[in-house]
């Protein structure tokens, strides 16, 4: 049996779980983010609750509370792979929601009263403004976000989806051989974690320029 083609499946699973996961969680990250730097106590409350909750609790403990809880809970049974993206995408959007706010606090506040004095309303001014500005230092954080995201994808072998490292544990035990799956195991991960990282490099060195 070639371990290759039985890996490159589950890469193809984990990529798709990334891919989707986080880019729900930029939305929803997006809204917390916003949220957090809210005047409205009560919109503030709401999102720094999510969080701190999801922030301080182990993706794990997420993912085995998505998959088994929730049926308990909704009287719904998810699909493996569609509780891994929601995983993903509730973990990931904590951790946007901060990326949002420190980039949007980081921006100064001669800009938001610029916004005011050309006669733009506060939300126009985030807008048009702000946003585009808070955008723009976002993308190195961002692309951590994914490579830490596609990392933790590894954790939903646990419930049996067959992503990258559950493809090779499976190709072990019916090879009793360990050392060829795990080891490209690591290399597909390192194909995918070197050039993103290579990449967010140039994108803060042109963005720093």
């Amino acid at each position: 049996m070639n371990v290759l083609p039985y890996l490159l499946k589950g890469l193809q699973l984990t990529l798709l779980i990334t891919l989707v996961g986080v880019a729900i969680g930029f939305v929803i990250g997006a809204f917390i983010g916003l949220a957090r730097v809210s005047k409205n106590k009560f919109i503030y409350g709401l999102a720094t609750v999510y969080v701190e909750v999801i922030r301080g609790t182990p993706i794990l403990v997420q993912i085995l509370f998505i998959y088994f809880g929730f049926p308990d809970l909704l009287g719904i049974t998810l699909d493996k792979v569609t509780a891994s993206i929601i995983a993903i995408a509730l973990n990931a959007g904590a951790y946007i929601a901060e990326i949002v706010r420190g980039s949007v606090e980081s921006i100064e506040k001669g800009q938001r009263e610029a916004g005011r004095s050309l006669g733009l309303s506060s939300s126009q001014t985030m807008r048009y403004i702000i946003w585009p500005q808070a955008l723009r230092r976002m993308i190195p954080p961002l692309g951590n976000q994914f490579i830490i995201s596609l990392k933790d994808t590894s954790l939903f072998s646990v419930i049996a989806v067959g992503e990258l490292l559950y493809q090779g544990r499976q190709y072990a035990s019916a090879t009793f051989t360990y050392f060829e799956p795990y080891l490209m195991v690591c290399v597909l991960y390192l194909m995918i974690t070197i050039p993103a990282s290579v990449f967010l490099r140039r994108v803060e060195r042109r963005l720093d320029r």
